[in-house]
Order: structure tokens, then C-alpha cells, then sequence
């Protein structure tokens, strides 16, 4: 894997690849110019000195004679041995050039110390005269090497002039080339910083799409990045986390339409379960009030009789019309009045029923044929058993968030185990002429409809009597209600 610090490595490395060669480059043609132009001016060096040492050597020489002291024999001394290294120093000057001129040159240079040393003795021998002419004659030849030497300078520059052109020529053509390799290099450095950032950005931009579209819920597109640094590595672990991410939410939405199924399949079997409660009727009961009804139709007037007949009817009516719906409150309370009636007409004073009803909360929603059952449990146990019969108290009152219905009768009370049996939803025997649709089913039913569990309490302390408390949820009820009116 290349990282990204390698490849930052590799975009310095070449940098510096290229100003070294230009560097190097520079550095080499300017020291061969220098040491081009180095080598003819150190011959015209060499040339100068030599005239010049030959005029110094006169100047000394010619001091000397006219006063031969130390300091003027010490300064020529040094005069002699100046023209001498300037004698080596012309003799490599030589070539094919100025072969024979540089010889007469060194040969004159010779002569001029070969006189300087002649002068030197006879002025010893105190031969004036011939000191004096000698002098004279290397007076000559110095004039002759300063004149030999701006020749062997004007030879100097004619063989050197086509040299001076060439490097003037080479000097252009190298400044020619510096720039178009400047701007060479420059396009070649622009063209490999682009291709080195798009090797960084386009990985980089490639995953910011990728998140774009992951922020936009798109889980189904893989994520692919060519590089092969840590953004692919990035990206490849980004690609995982969408995968997971798309496996989740497939999972998720699986689990919520397994959900989805169950809940139906649930409120199927409970919709099921209802209408199954609901049909039960003990055709027992039937019977028993029919006969009743023969009873007292032979016994009394047909006023009374027919009382009974209407009531019976609108109980029968009541049960095979609602037996698939919520009802009101105001309709079981008037289906329990009728069941009430027809029971007075079997038990005449022994039956007491109050009522203490608020008609604000006669809105409410409540599963078909609730209240029946539990007051004809009241019925079978507290009044029936008793020879001097029984009270039953019915109330509706408002509650704070639930509307409580209290059905309370004053008989031998039921025992805790009993209780037990019917907030569980057992199975308890029909006792006495009931309908059928026993307590138990009417807890059911009314923790099915509301989906709650405290939907009812049952109270019989020891001392006698039971209270039986209904608490229907408002919230559900009005929203019953609204719908009924809807459909009405």
C-alpha cells in the first residue's frame, strides 16, 4: 500500500530531482566559462609580467649603477629572479600558433638577463664606459620584449577571437535553453503535482459521494475507491459499515412486517375471540323466562304480561344486533333496565335496584352486553339464595381520566379464591338461569377491547357483599364515539 506520505515523499523527491539537475547543470557551464576565460587571461597575465619585469629589472639595474648599495643589489637580485619565473611562466603559453614568435620572445628574455649580468661585471671592474653601453643595449632588447609582447598579446586575441565568439554564442544559446527548460520543467512539475493531487482528491471525492448518497438512504451502491492508500483502506471499511447498515435495515423491516403480520394475525384472533364471547347465549335462560312468562300470563291481567313481553323482546333484540360491535354506555344501560324488569317480575320485592347514573358519561364505548352479566352474577348469588331477596347498586360517575362503573350488591360476598379464578380469565361453572356469558368472559372481553389489564377490580370483604368496578379508558371511548358518529 502506498500511503500518503509516501506519495508526498515521492512529489518532493522529484522536486528536488529537478532543481539538483538544474543546479548541476548551472553549476558545471559556469565553471568551464570560468575556467575557459581563466586560462586566456592568465596568457595575457603571463605576457604583462613579463614586459613588466624586463622594465623593472632596467629601473633596478639602472639604480644600482648609480648607487651600488645593498638595498638596490637586493632589489635587482629580485628583479632577475621575477623575469626568470616570468620566463616559465610565457614558456607554457607555447602552440602551434606562436611557436616561433614565443621563441625569439624567451630568447630575448634570456638575452636581457645575459646583459643585465654583463652590465653587472664590468660596472665590478669599474669599467664604466662598457657598463654604460651595456646597460643601453639591455635597455634595447627590454624595449623589444614590451613591444614582442603586445605582439604576442595581438596574436593572443586574433587566435582566441573565434573562441570568444564561440562562448558568446554558447552563452546565448545556454540562456535560450534555461528558460524553455524552466518552462519545460515548470509544465512537467504542473503536469505531475495535477496528476499527484487527483490521486489524493479523487479518492477523497469519490467517498464524500458516497456519503452524500448514504445521508440520502441510498445502502444499495457499492462503495469502490482504486487507490491504494488509506482512503481506499477508509473506504473499504466506510463500504462495510453500509452493507451492516443495509443488513440492519433489512432486518429491521423484516422484523416490523413479521410485526406488522403478527399484529393483524392478533387482532384477527382476538376480533375472533370477541365474537366468539359474544355468541354465546344459554338458550337455558330462554326457557326459563318463557316459562315465567306462561306463569304469569295465567296468574295476572295481559297489561302486565305484555310488559314482560316487550322487555324480553328488547333483550333478544338487543343480543343478535350487537353482538359484533361496541356499544354505548346509554345502550346497556337500557338493555340492563329491561333485564332488570324481567327479573322484578320473577322476584317482585325481593329485588332492589338503585341507580346513580351521570348522564355526561353515557358517551362511552364499551363491548356488548357487559353490564348484564355482572349484575345477573349479583342476581344468581346475592339475590336468588336469599328468601328475603337483595339490593343492587348501579353508579357512573366521572373519574379523573377514566370513567369508573361500581355495580355493588349486599350478598354473601365471593371468596378470594373465586376473585382469583375471575381476574385470571378461568373457566368458572354456570350457576342458576344465566344467560351464559359468564363473568370470566366478561373480563375478557373487556381487556381485549381496551388492551388493558386493570380494566377491573372486584372487591368482597368478609363481612359480606361484593362491588364490582369497572374503569373504561376516556381517550378510547372518545375516539369510539367519533367514529360512530361517522358512520352514522
Amino acid at each position: 500500500m502506498n500511503s500518503i506520505q509516501q506519495k508526498i515523499w515521492l512529489l518532493v523527491a522529484v522536486v528536488m530531482f529537478f532543481m539538483a539537475a538544474i543546479w548541476t547543470a548551472l553549476t558545471y557551464y559556469n565553471q568551464r566559462t570560468q575556467h575557459q576565460y581563466n586560462e586566456i587571461l592568465q596568457r595575457y597575465l603571463q605576457l604583462h609580467e613579463a614586459a613588466s619585469a624586463s622594465q623593472k629589472i632596467i629601473v633596478d639595474m639602472n639604480n644600482y649603477l648609480l648607487a651600488s648599495t645593498e638595498a638596490n643589489k637586493a632589489s635587482l637580485d629580485r628583479s632577475k629572479a621575477g623575469i626568470l619565473e616570468a620566463r616559465n611562466g610565457v614558456m607554457e603559453l607555447r602552440n602551434a600558433q606562436n611557436d616561433f614568435t614565443l621563441t625569439n620572445y624567451v630568447n630575448l628574455i634570456d638575452s636581457l638577463v645575459e646583459t643585465t649580468d654583463r652590465s653587472l661585471l664590468l660596472h665590478e671592474e669599474q669599467d664604466t664606459v662598457a657598463a654604460a653601453q651595456v646597460f643601453t643595449e639591455a635597455t634595447s632588447i627590454s624595449n623589444y620584449i614590451s613591444e614582442m609582447s603586445l605582439t604576442l598579446l595581438d596574436t593572443e586575441l586574433k587566435t582566441y577571437e573565434r573562441f570568444y565568439r564561440d562562448i558568446i554564442a554558447q552563452s546565448e544559446a545556454f540562456n535560450r535553453l534555461g528558460i524553455w527548460a524552466l518552462l519545460l520543467i515548470t509544465c512537467l512539475l504542473l503536469l505531475f503535482t495535477y496528476w499527484f493531487s487527483s490521486g489524493i482528491t479523487r479518492p477523497v471525492k469519490k467517498l464524500t459521494q458516497a456519503a452524500n448518497r448514504l445521508s440520502k438512504g441510498r445502502f444499495d451502491l457499492k462503495i469502490e475507491v482504486d487507490s491504494k492508500d488509506e482512503i481506499a483502506y477508509l473506504a473499504q471499511m466506510f463500504d462495510r459499515m453500509r452493507i451492516n447498515i443495509n443488513n440492519l435495515i433489512q432486518e429491521i423491516q423484516e422484523k416490523a412486517q413479521l410485526e406488522k403480520e403478527l399484529q393483524q394475525n392478533r387482532l384477527l384472533l382476538q376480533e375472533s375471540r370477541l365474537l366468539s364471547l359474544q355468541s354465546q347465549i344459554n338458550p337455558h335462560f330462554l326457557f326459563n323466562t318463557l316459562d315465567t312468562l306462561s306463569k304469569k300470563a295465567y296468574l295476572e291481567g295481559a297489561e302486565e304480561t305484555s310488559d314482560l313481553l316487550v322487555n324480553v323482546a328488547g333483550l333478544l333484540r338487543y343480543n343478535l344486533k350487537r353482538l359484533d360491535r361496541s356499544v354505548t354506555l346509554y345502550d346497556e344501560v337500557n338493555v340492563l333496565r329491561q333485564y332488570v324488569q324481567i327479573q322484578r317480575t320473577r322476584f317482585t320485592d325481593r329485588l332492589r335496584f338503585h341507580t346513580e347514573i351521570d348522564e355526561r358519561c353515557l358517551y362511552v364505548q364499551i363491548p356488548g352486553l357487559t353490564l348484564q352479566p355482572i349484575v345477573e352474577n349479583a342476581v344468581i348469588h346475592a339475590i336468588e339464595p336469599m328468601e328475603e331477596g337483595g339490593t343492587i347498586r348501579f353508579r357512573v360517575r366521572d373519574g379523573t381520566e377514566r370513567i369508573v362503573i361500581e355495580i355493588e350488591d349486599d350478598g354473601p360476598g365471593m371468596t378470594e379464591e373465586k376473585i382469583k379464578q375471575i381476574l385470571e380469565e378461568k373457566t368458572v361453572p354456570s350457576e342458576g338461569h344465566s344467560t351464559g356469558i359468564g363473568f370470566g368472559n366478561v373480563v375478557k372481553r373487556l381487556r381485549l377491547f381496551y388492551g388493558l389489564e386493570d380494566v377491573i377490580d372486584i372487591q368482597s370483604p368478609g363481612s359480606g357483599g361484593t362491588k364490582v368496578i369497572l374503569k373504561i379508558p376516556k381517550a378510547r371511548s372518545a375516539e369510539s364515539h367519533d367514529q360512530s358518529l361517522d358512520r352514522r
